[in-house]
């Protein structure tokens, strides 16, 4: 039987259906590879588990035969693979959580696994974009936000642009085709900034002063 996690969002991604004027130009998720690079840090970890089975050869070799000290430093990788392999799991779970939409006013973040969360962005609220493309065509759009919007970096993480704690920016994770979206985030956003905005002021009603 097939079960949709998300059956109860009127729309894809964003928890509310969409106003007449406003209208999706593009939907996506994180690659799953990428983000496991990335953000798990899978490349790191696997090279941290390689230069312990190292190191325990090495220290082997002074008691016992090339053979042993292979059976001896062998554990370290299969640990090594374990944890890489938990690591995958767990970014493949995100990358399946999570859903980016960019629609002709704002950007939308359906994120988290186990405690969905979805970020509104307004292209008015934002100051400023930054594109981290990487080989492959794969990359991270970031988005800079007034001083007074507060994200938290652990609430939102991975989907943060990495390091900036202080003032975390809100971003696309390991997209596909990056340089694409970033394109059609450019072009919605600078139509948007550029169509007037009317204010409506409400008019206090005058009082006639009657003439003596």
């Amino acid at each position: 039987m097939n079960h949709d996690d998300f059956k109860f969002e009127p729309v894809r991604g964003l928890p509310e259906a969409l106003p007449r004027d406003e209208h999706i130009i593009w939907q996506g998720s994180p690659d799953t590879r990428r983000l496991w690079i990335e953000a798990f840090k899978a490349k790191w970890v696997a090279g941290y588990f390689i230069l312990l089975a190292v190191w325990r050869f090495g220290i082997s070799t002074a008691d016992t035969s090339i053979a042993g000290s292979i059976v001896l430093a062998t554990p370290f990788l299969i640990v090594g693979a374990f944890v890489c392999a938990v690591l995958y799991g767990l970014a493949w779970v995100q990358a399946r959580a999570t859903v980016y939409t960019l629609t002709n006013k704002r950007v939308g973040l359906r994120i988290g696994a186990a405690l969905t969360m979805t970020l509104n962005l307004p292209y008015t609220q934002i100051e400023a974009a930054q594109l981290d493309l990487r080989r492959g065509g794969t990359g991270t759009l970031a988005f800079l936000l007034p001083l007074d919007t507060r994200l938290s970096y652990l609430m939102t993480w991975p989907h943060v642009r990495p390091g900036h704690i202080n003032r975390t920016q809100a971003a696309l994770r390991c997209i596909p085709d990056a340089a694409a979206v970033a394109r059609l985030f450019t072009d919605a956003a600078e139509t948007r900034l550029s169509q007037p905005t009317i204010a409506r002021h409400a008019i206090a009603p005058s009082h006639a002063v009657a003439a003596e």
